[in-house]
């Protein structure tokens, strides 16, 4: 067992979630007129309901905020996780494939269990649409079945490369503009101020891709729990 630096990440994004629900639960719970940090919180909580009733669709409204809870953990963790690798000297823990495919490949599995729940063995039907005709129903089941299966891989792509590669271009041409910059040399301090302000015009944008891969997550996981328990309906 090593203590790495994903494990010091993920350590810090759980931290800072539970020092935010510190601040709000403090002193007896929220207050009737809600401060900063309370307004912070009831901001995130009231977003993953919305995706939830519009995503998952055929169910009462007890059932679709059952899957509230658990989506909202993952929804608030990638908020908190995706930006820490903007901070100068940071480390981008879903920068790392095998981190988000432990991340994604866990949410498949809990999906495909409560398809199983909810559906029984029809739940295999996913992969056959209705009306096909018998002898194009071998064919069907396996091109259905690879992307069914693929989605245990396709949120951690996603995460992965979005995030790999936004912040990797914001720390190499972060690193060339301070390189240019420390140098003795008058054309490389005259040519500095070309990749900073590409790097400070990225950092803003950048920022925005890594608060939307949290919402863009929450969407993917509605869908597919959607596909679970509605199946082609």
């Amino acid at each position: 067992f090593s203590f790495t630096n994903p494990s010091l990440s993920m350590l810090l994004t759980l931290s800072l979630v539970l020092l935010l629900v510190h601040f709000v639960t403090k002193n007896g719970g929220g207050n009737s007129v809600p401060n900063a940090w309370q307004s912070l919180v009831e901001l995130i909580h009231d977003f993953v309901p919305n995706p939830v009733n519009e995503q998952i669709g055929g169910l009462s409204g007890n059932v679709q905020q059952k899957f509230s809870p658990r989506i909202s953990v993952t929804s608030t963790f990638s908020l908190f996780r995706n930006p820490q690798g903007m901070i100068p000297y940071s480390f981008t823990v879903t920068s790392h494939f095998l981190i988000t495919l432990g991340l994604s490949f866990p949410i498949f599995i809990g999906i495909t269990i409560v398809g199983f729940q909810r559906n029984g063995l029809h739940f295999l039907s996913i992969s056959l649409p209705a009306g096909v005709p018998l002898p194009l129903a071998p064919f069907l089941v396996l091109l259905e079945l690879i992307p069914h299966c693929f989605r245990a891989l396709s949120s951690g792509i996603r995460l992965f490369a979005n995030m790999m590669a936004g912040h990797s271009s914001v720390k190499i041409l972060s690193g060339s503009a301070w390189t240019m910059l420390c140098m003795n040399d008058l054309f490389y301090f005259i040519g500095d101020p070309g990749p900073l302000f590409i790097v400070l015009a990225l950092t803003g944008p950048e920022l925005g891709v890594a608060i939307s891969q949290a919402h863009v997550s929450t969407i993917s996981i509605c869908i597919y729990l959607n596909d679970a328990t509605n199946l082609h309906q």
